[in-house]
C-alpha cells in the first residue's frame, strides 16, 4: 500500500467520522509537525493512533473529504470500482441505458462517496467538475477510468471546474476536453433535445436536477398559460410545449441563455408560435407582466451560497414568490424551487408561506418536490439534499 501522511485528530474529534460523515473541519485536527500539501491523500488517525478514514486533505474549513473509511490505496482500480457502483445504480433506476434518455449525472460528490467530484453524461461526452483540489489533481486518472467504465458509451470527456475549485486552492488551469473533443452538444431528455452549453455555460451547461420536475409540470401543462422564470436554456418551456401549453413565455435575465432556450425550443417544435423569450431581469418583468399566466415556474440560481447570505436570500425568495402569487390567474400553478444548499426545507417553505399570506391568496400545497434519483444523497450526509420545491395550487 502507498504510504500517505498521516494526520491526527483532536481527542474527541472522531465521532462523526464513527457515524460516516465524509467531511472532517480544520477545528477537529490536531496541528503538529508539517502540514499535508493541498489536495495530498492523507490517513486519519485519532488521537489514540487508531486509523479511521482516508481522503483528499485541503485548505480551509472543510479539511478532509473523505474517499473511504477503510484503509486502502487510492489508485486506478478505486476510481473505477468506484465510478462502476455509480453506473450500476443510474442503470438500476432507469436513467443510464434508456434510449429516449442519454442525459443523466452519473456522479454526485458525497452521495456515490466521491466527494467533490461531479460527472454529468451527455450522450458521448461526460462532463466533469471538481470542487476540491484533490479531484483535481486526479482528474487525468479518472477519466481514464471513466472512459473504461463506460465502455464506448463515453467518448469524450470535458474538464470545467475554473468556477468550482476553492479559491484558496490557487490552482490556475483552464476548461477544456481531458479526452476527445467532439462538437456534437446535441442531448436528449425523455425523448426531448437539446444543446448543451459545456464551454460557457452554468454548472455542467444544463440542469440535470430537474429532469423529473420538468417532466410533472408537462402534465399539468395542457390549456395553460405558462411563464418561465429563470429560463436558462429552456428545459421546463419545452416540456411546458408537448404538455400542450397554449402558450409559453420564457424569460431570463442573460440574451444567451434566451438563445439557447429559443435554439432548444424550435430543435423541438420548430415554427411553433405557441413560444416567446425575453431578455429581461425577473423581478422587473413580474412588476410589469399582468395577470396574464395561469401556471409559472421559478427556478432562480442559488440566492445564498454561504450561510452569511442566508437571510438576505430568504427575503429574495419572499419577495419573488409574493409578486408571482399576487399576479397568477386563480385556479394557477406555482412551481417553485431553490437550489441553495444552505437553505433548508423549513427555511425555504417559511420564505414561501410569508409570501403567500402577504398575496392574500389562498393557496395549496400539491407536491413537495427534491433533486432526482441520479442525485442521490448520502444518508450520512443529509446537507447533500440541496434542491427543495412546492407546486402550489392558488384560488
Amino acid at each position: 500500500m502507498d504510504k500517505y501522511t498521516k494526520i491526527y485528530l483532536k481527542p474527541g474529534k472522531e465521532d462523526s467520522l464513527r457515524r460516516f460523515h465524509p467531511w472532517i473541519f480544520s477545528g477537529a485536527i490536531k496541528q503538529s509537525g508539517e502540514q499535508p500539501h493541498d489536495g495530498e491523500t492523507v490517513e486519519v488517525y485519532t488521537a489514540n493512533d487508531e486509523y479511521i478514514a482516508t481522503g483528499h486533505y485541503q485548505i480551509g474549513s472543510i479539511a478532509v473529504r473523505v474517499l473511504s473509511f477503510s484503509q486502502r490505496t487510492i489508485d486506478d482500480a478505486f476510481w473505477r470500482e468506484r465510478l462502476s457502483i455509480a453506473l450500476d445504480v443510474r442503470r438500476r433506476i432507469g436513467v443510464a441505458g434508456n434510449p429516449r434518455n442519454n442525459t443523466y449525472r452519473l456522479v454526485h460528490g458525497e452521495g456515490d462517496n466521491l466527494p467533490g467530484l461531479i460527472i454529468d453524461i451527455y450522450d458521448k461526452t461526460a462532463v466533469m467538475q471538481a470542487h476540491s483540489p484533490g479531484m483535481h489533481f486526479a482528474k487525468d486518472a479518472i477519466a481514464t477510468a471513466l472512459v473504461e467504465v463506460m465502455d464506448g458509451a463515453v467518448q469524450n470527456v470535458y474538464y470545467k471546474s475554473e468556477t468550482t475549485l476553492p479559491y484558496k486552492a490557487d490552482i490556475g488551469h483552464e476548461n477544456g476536453f481531458i479526452v476527445g473533443g467532439s462538437t456534437d452538444n446535441v442531448a436528449m431528455e425523455n425523448g426531448l433535445s437539446f444543446h448543451v452549453d459545456w464551454l460557457k455555460g452554468q454548472k455542467t451547461g444544463f440542469f440535470v436536477d430537474q429532469r423529473e420536475n420538468r417532466a410533472l409540470l408537462e402534465k399539468y401543462s395542457n390549456g395553460r398559460t405558462v411563464l418561465n422564470m429563470f429560463c436558462y436554456t429552456g428545459g421546463f418551456s419545452f416540456y411546458a410545449l408537448r404538455g400542450g401549453a397554449r402558450l409559453v413565455h420564457s424569460v431570463d435575465s442573460s440574451s444567451k441563455a434566451v438563445e439557447l432556450t429559443e435554439a432548444n425550443v424550435e430543435l423541438n417544435f420548430p415554427g411553433d408560435t405557441r413560444h416567446k423569450a425575453f431578455a429581461e431581469d425577473a423581478f422587473k418583468f413580474l412588476d410589469n407582466m399582468g395577470k396574464d399566466y395561469d401556471l409559472i415556474i421559478l427556478d432562480p440560481p442559488a440566492f445564498a451560497k454561504h450561510r452569511d447570505a442566508l437571510r438576505n436570500a430568504l427575503q429574495g425568495y419572499k419577495r419573488l414568490n409574493a409578486k408571482a402569487l399576487a399576479k397568477i390567474k386563480p385556479g394557477g400553478l406555482l412551481f417553485t424551487f431553490s437550489c441553495s444548499q444552505v437553505v433548508t426545507k423549513e427555511n425555504f417553505r417559511n420564505a414561501v408561506f410569508s409570501a403567500s399570506a402577504i398575496s392574500g391568496r389562498n393557496v395549496r400545497i400539491l407536491h413537495q418536490l427534491t433533486q432526482p434519483a441520479d442525485h442521490p444523497v448520502n444518508i450520512y450526509h443529509p446537507e447533500g439534499e440541496y434542491l427543495k420545491g412546492l407546486v402550489l395550487y392558488v384560488e
